[in-house]
């Protein structure tokens, strides 16, 4: 039978305090309190044990009220942030008010506009609740916990309900998300497995660039053999006789010919055989320098008596009509077969035109595939210095995900990806330039459990960097082992790392850098920064800040900007959870996932622009980077002025122009 419900201060008495809830609720069918009977339409039930999902209790308050408590991160109390769970058995037009009670943050953007997401199985597109429908305040009935607190209607009682904190972004959709672009089989796209997660879910790290063996295509298109097709119809004399007809005109044959003999010859042969057997029907002898009239003549009566001539009468007349039937067939089949010639002639030389013109429009198209795989070797043998064998590969290493509630981060890194793979010039030409090594999900276990912040054994992989174990954090580990492996080698220059993260309390997208005793260094750190709030609406560069707070010391951005060497950056790139504010208005805009994605496509988009003005950035005025004391806290969530920031004038680079780029 189904558990019943509990009032809070008995379900207090059996399980303590909220920080001892240790799993999800599963199906658990909340009953009002003294019901008996069997469960009814309206007796919600409630469930979290699915992939990403969290919700750890449930109270019924009153008929229409429901406390909900949130699981803390697995092995670590402190994290209270996100929920995931769903809501079944509803009765249509049942109003209900949650009351997600133990949120351990006590700022929040609900504050600010920020509403819980919902689906149904008939609307599986999640959608935000209405702003007005959701508060957050401070309840004295939860040891003066925030809490948020929302109104819904549900409609549809066949449906399921789903909840969440942001946009889910699970595990198995990031692994069948990878497994499509594998497919593919791109050769500047390469996925391996870098290590596994305490549970054995693969840690997957993904290389984007153009091969480095170039010497195949250029092989390729050097060696290539092309037809130029032929314009004139060499096989064709001035005076229209065809030479040789080839094997396509045995099909436009009217007439088969004996060989070694024209059409006019066969046909006179053919008469003169039909007149030779009437010569012999009747005893006359025609030959070809005898005419019709000498042949009568030698057959005059004076020379035969009258029964011969009697006899000969009748033949003689029969052949005279047959002689002139003869004659005009004759001409007439020669004037036919002119015309027959006449007409195949024609056929033949317009069957060699369109043969002629297909073979041009085959070879119009292999030569423009051959222009582009030209243009590609022209543009690796003028600009990749990068690629040639060698070289220095410069490296962008870009992580996402290593808090898991932090959803915003995966579509972020999403739209890096995809654009990067396009066909797009700008893609094209990063890939010939850079090579891109990403880790989408630093934290698969985190993300599997449903957990916000920490890992399945309660530790927060940003604050690791140090000192990775590689058994208690062996995500972690190998990637900075790969990071170390890299800036150990002569042949590679690391020169961008950006770990993704999502900001519950700001809004739009920024940045947070490190500080440096080399003022140049400092000031040239800020440049993609400003690069990217010119590409990207949504990214606020007055938000973005630079610090060395030494409770960030075990963070990658801070780990890793003080092993690198001075032309390595590395950045904190941040996302708001809710929406961003577009500059010049005071509106909100929510974030959606194609936005978050948007967002990526951008940040990608960026480095064209960062190495197009690389070599110009000395000359550039850039102002001071905002500092933040340290101890000062990051979560603020007032919005600086754009006065601190000084307008970039500078040219976007297509394709085209990487023969001016300076890598």
């Amino acid at each position: 039978m189904a558990e019943r419900s509990q009032t809070a201060s008995e379900a207090g008495n059996d399980m303590g305090s909220d920080d001892t809830i240790g799993g999800n609720v599963s199906k658990y069918m909340v009953l009002p309190a003294g019901y008996c009977g069997q469960p009814k339409k309206g007796h919600l039930t409630f469930d979290a044990c699915f992939e990403s999902g969290n919700l750890g209790r449930v109270d019924q308050v009153s008929e229409f009220e429901y406390d909900l408590f949130i699981r803390p991160d697995t092995c670590n109390p402190r994290f209270r942030v996100w929920f995931n769970f769903t809501v079944e058995n509803v009765k249509e037009s049942q109003r209900v008010i949650f009351n997600i009670v133990n949120f351990s943050k006590t700022k929040s953007l609900y504050r600010d506009g920020m509403a819980p997401m919902v689906k149904s199985t008939s609307r599986p597109k999640w959608q935000r609740l209405p702003p007005k429908n959701v508060y957050y305040y401070r309840c004295p009935d939860h040891r003066k916990n925030y809490v948020m607190s929302f109104a819904f209607c549900f409609d549809r009682e066949e449906d399921i309900y789903q909840f969440a904190y942001c946009y889910p972004y699970t595990y198995t959709r990031f692994q069948h998300y990878l497994d499509s672009l594998q497919k593919r089989n791109m050769d500047y796209f390469f996925r391996e497995k870098l290590g596994q997660s305490v549970q054995q879910r693969q840690l997957d790290l993904l290389t984007i660039t153009s091969p480095e063996d170039k010497s195949d295509l250029e092989n390729s298109v050097m060696q290539k053999k092309i037809k130029i097709p032929k314009l004139s119809l060499n096989h064709i004399e001035e005076d229209g006789e065809v030479k040789d007809y080839g094997e396509e005109d045995s099909q436009l044959r009217h007439i088969k010919r004996p060989e070694g003999r024209k059409p006019s010859e066969v046909a006179h042969k053919s008469i003169e055989a039909v007149v030779a057997r009437l010569e012999k029907q009747n005893g006359l002898s025609l030959g070809h320098s005898t005419c019709p009239e000498e042949v009568f003549v030698a057959a005059s009566p004076g020379t035969e008596d009258m029964d011969s001539l009697e006899e000969a009468a009748v033949p003689r007349a029969l052949y005279e009509e047959l002689l002139r039937t003869y004659q005009q067939q004759q001409e007439e089949m020669r004037h036919l077969q002119q015309e027959l010639e006449r007409t195949r002639r024609q056929l033949v030389q317009q069957a060699k035109k369109l043969k002629e013109c297909g073979a041009l429009v085959s070879e119009m198209k292999e030569l423009r595939d051959l222009n582009r795989r030209l243009q590609d070797v022209l543009l690796l043998r003028l600009g990749s210095d990068n690629l040639r064998e060698g070289a220095e590969q410069k490296v962008v290493f870009i992580t996402g995900r290593v808090h898991p509630g932090e959803t915003p981060s995966s579509f972020v890194c999403q739209g890096i990806i995809d654009f990067l793979i396009s066909q797009h010039p700008v893609a094209r030409a990063l890939r010939e330039h850079l090579v891109f090594k990403i880790a989408p999900m630093l934290n698969p276990d985190g993300v599997y459990l449903g957990n916000y912040r920490c890992s399945l054994m309660g530790f927060d992989l940003n604050r690791h960097w140090l000192d990775p174990s590689p058994w208690a954090h062996p995500t972690l580990h190998g990637v900075k082992q790969l990071i170390i492996q890299m800036h150990n080698d002569p042949k590679t220059s690391l020169e961008f790392y950006i770990d993704i993260h999502a900001h519950s309390t700001m809004m739009n997208g920024f940045m947070y850098g490190n500080i440096f005793e080399d003022e140049e260094r400092f000031q040239r750190q800020a440049i993609f920064p400003k690069l990217l709030c010119q590409n990207a609406e949504d990214f606020s560069y007055s938000s973005t800040s630079f610090n060395r707070d030494a409770v960030k010391a075990g963070t990658g951005r801070r780990f890793l900007g003080g092993l690198l060497d001075h032309t390595s950056y590395c950045y904190t790139l941040e996302v708001s959870f809710y929406s961003y504010i577009i500059g010049g208005t005071t509106a909100a805009v929510p974030y959606t996932e194609e936005a978050y994605m948007k967002l990526g496509r951008n940040v990608a988009r960026t480095f064209l622009d960062y190495y197009r003005l690389n070599p110009m950035a000395e000359k550039l005025a850039l102002p001071m980077p905002r500092l933040r004391a340290d101890g000062e806290q990051e979560t603020t969530g007032e919005m600086r002025p754009e006065g601190d920031s000084v307008n970039l004038v500078y040219r976007r680079c297509s394709a085209t122009d990487l023969i001016n780029i300076t890598i």
